[in-house]
């Protein structure tokens, strides 16, 4: 059976088939809504799930994808109510970028990390924490293990938890098709910027790959990067377009 965005009752029926199958029970997360029906419908619960944790990554190894990523991440975060923490392994994050994707300095608290061990340790102390609206941990490689207890502390608190996955050599990209507890797994590839009718640089546009998703199916969507207030936005010229594509996988313009 083809499913489309305009048989959203089969795709419902679908998701709760899955939930009872994985003996999920009536609990349902709260989630934060991109505000674009394209990708809130298609996850489960209308929007990202929070008291989750969520993984992020470029979608090659080039630095740009490697920036599209984090400041994916930091639109998520922008979103959130409350102080965000970020665990660093290296001092490479640029504020007035992460300001540019809605993340205010004022609400960030940078820890930097001597390595990546220490890290996710700090991401997981944070999420049980709570207070925050977010926690983040830029690091190369997450195991099972990990991930597991890193959703279980996210669970804990009801706190969003992310991991940039950013590599610096080749060989360490290869770890991101292992499995882990991730609710979600991102990809994200830069495009050539909005066109203007002057010379200049016009908004990023980002190719956003839904990889994994619990309780849903994968899907791609082509969207306009962060605004100053963290929210993705429709590409102008292609709006109204939106097909599954011949793999059965939603391609959505969003």
């Amino acid at each position: 059976m083809s499913i489309t965005s305009d048989n959203p009752t089969a795709i419902e029926i679908l998701r709760e088939k899955i939930r009872r199958i994985e003996g999920g029970s009536e609990h349902r997360r709260a989630v934060l809504p991109f505000g674009i029906s394209a990708i809130d419908n298609w996850l489960p619960g209308g929007g990202l799930a929070l008291g989750a944790l969520h993984e992020v990554a470029g979608g090659g190894n080039s630095a740009i994808d490697g920036a599209a990523a984090a400041l994916f991440a930091a639109g998520i975060a922008a979103r959130t109510k409350g102080p965000v923490l970020w665990c660093v392994g290296r001092p490479d994050l640029f504020a007035p970028a992460l300001a540019q994707a809605g993340l205010k300095s004022s609400r960030v608290i940078y820890m930097e990390a001597g390595d990546e061990k220490t890290a996710l340790a700090c991401l997981e102390e944070s999420l049980r924490h709570g207070g925050l609206g977010a926690a983040i941990a830029d690091v190369s490689k997450l195991t099972m293990t990990a991930s597991r207890r890193l959703q279980l502390a996210a669970e804990t608190a009801g706190t969003v938890g992310i991991v940039v996955r950013r590599w610096r050599r080749q060989a360490e990209a290869a770890d991101f098709g292992q499995p882990t507890a991730a609710v979600t797994r991102w990809r994200v590839s830069h495009l050539p910027s909005a066109p203007l009718p002057v010379p200049g640089v016009g908004r990023a546009r980002w190719h956003l790959e839904l990889l994994r998703c619990r309780a849903g199916t994968s899907a791609d969507f082509y969207v306009e990067a962060c605004d100053a207030k963290g929210r993705l936005a429709l590409f102008a010229d292609l709006a109204d377009r939106s097909a599954a594509t011949e793999d059965g996988r939603y391609s959505a313009v969003s």
